[in-house]
C-alpha cells in the first residue's frame, strides 16, 4: 500500500522517468540523484530477474514465467516507492505495464487489481518526465526485452497510452543531447522548488514568484505542447532558449521579428505568384 498524502506541509517531491528501454532514463535519473542529492529507485525489474534466477531469453518464450516475472515487478515498483520516506528519482514508474501488453497475459488482471488505480493517481502527484526514443541509444545489455525500433517504438506508443489513459500530466523529453535534458530538467526542477536546484531568482529577490511544485504539476496538466509535435498533456522545451508552460515562456527566449519558417515548411525565394 502506497502511503497517503500528508495533511500538512509540503508533499515531498517524486520524480519519474518514463518510456521505452533504450532512451536514457537510467543515466538521466542518476544525474538527477546525483545533482540534487535525493534518493534514487534503480529499476526493480533487473533484481526480480535475478531472484528468479531465469534468462531473458526464458522469459520469450515461457508465458507462466513472463506472467510472474511482470507481477513481480508491479509488486516490486510499488514495493520500493512505498519504502521511500521524501522525495525520490525512479528511473521506471508503471513502464513494465507496457512490455505486460506485448509479452504476457495478466494485463487484464492487474487492470483490475485496485492498487493499479491508487498506484496512478500516485503517480499522477510526481513529476514525469517522458523520455523518447533515438536509434542511436540502442544498446543490448541482456536485460531489455529487446532492442530492435520497431519494438521500442511499440513500447514507447504503450507508455504514451497509459499515460492519456491515466490522465497523468507528463514533459516529453524529446532532445536526444544529455546537455538540452539537463537543462529542461534543471528549469522544471527549479520552478518546482526542489532543494540544491540553482534559482536565478535568489541573486534577484524582486523577481522572486511563489511559483510551487503544485503550480507547475498544474500547468503541466493544463497546457498543451509547445515546439514539439509529439503531444500530449506536456510541458516542452522552446526552440529558442526558454521553457514554455501553459504557454507562457519562462528564460531567455531569443527576439525574432521574423519567425523561422517550418522544417517541414519549404522556404520560399522571391515573391510568389501562386506557381512552382
Amino acid at each position: 500500500m502506497l502511503p497517503q498524502r500528508p495533511q500538512s506541509g509540503p508533499e515531498p517531491l517524486r520524480i519519474y522517468l518514463v518510456g521505452a528501454h533504450a532512451t536514457g532514463k537510467t543515466t538521466l535519473a542518476r544525474w538527477i540523484r546525483d545533482r540534487y542529492q535525493v534518493p534514487m529507485i534503480a529499476e526493480v525489474a533487473r533484481g526480480v530477474l535475478a531472484e528468479m534466477e531465469e534468462r531473458l531469453e526464458t522469459l520469450r518464450t515461457d508465458i507462466d514465467l513472463v506472467d510472474r516475472y511482470q507481477a513481480a515487478v508491479f509488486t516490486r515498483q510499488i514495493d520500493a516507492e512505498s519504502a521511500v520516506n521524501g522525495s525520490f528519482v525512479s528511473d521506471r514508474a508503471f513502464c513494465n505495464l507496457a512490455y505486460a501488453a506485448h509479452h504476457s497475459g495478466i494485463l487484464g488482471r492487474i487492470f483490475r487489481d485496485p492498487r493499479l488505480e491508487q498506484y496512478m493517481a500516485w503517480v499522477k502527484r510526481g513529476l514525469v518526465f517522458f523520455l523518447r526514443p533515438h536509434q542511436e541509444l540502442l544498446v543490448d545489455d541482456g536485460v531489455r526485452a529487446g532492442v530492435e525500433w520497431e519494438e521500442v517504438i511499440r513500447i514507447d506508443g504503450m507508455v504514451k497510452l497509459l499515460l492519456e489513459q491515466f490522465d497523468v500530466p507528463y514533459i516529453p523529453v524529446a532532445s536526444l543531447s544529455m546537455q538540452e535534458r539537463v537543462r529542461l530538467v534543471e528549469r522544471v526542477l527549479q520552478l518546482a522548488g526542489l532543494p540544491g536546484a540553482t534559482d536565478a531568482r535568489s541573486a534577484n529577490p524582486a523577481a522572486s514568484t511563489a511559483t510551487t511544485f503544485a503550480d507547475v504539476a498544474k500547468a503541466v496538466k493544463q497546457g498543451h505542447a509547445v515546439g514539439s509535435a509529439l503531444g500530449g498533456n506536456s510541458v516542452a522545451a522552446n526552440s529558442l532558449g526558454g521553457t514554455t508552460i501553459a504557454g507562457t515562456t519562462i528564460g531567455n527566449p531569443k527576439p525574432s521579428s521574423h519567425p523561422a519558417p517550418s522544417r517541414h515548411e519549404p522556404v520560399r525565394r522571391g515573391p510568389s505568384n501562386g506557381s512552382h
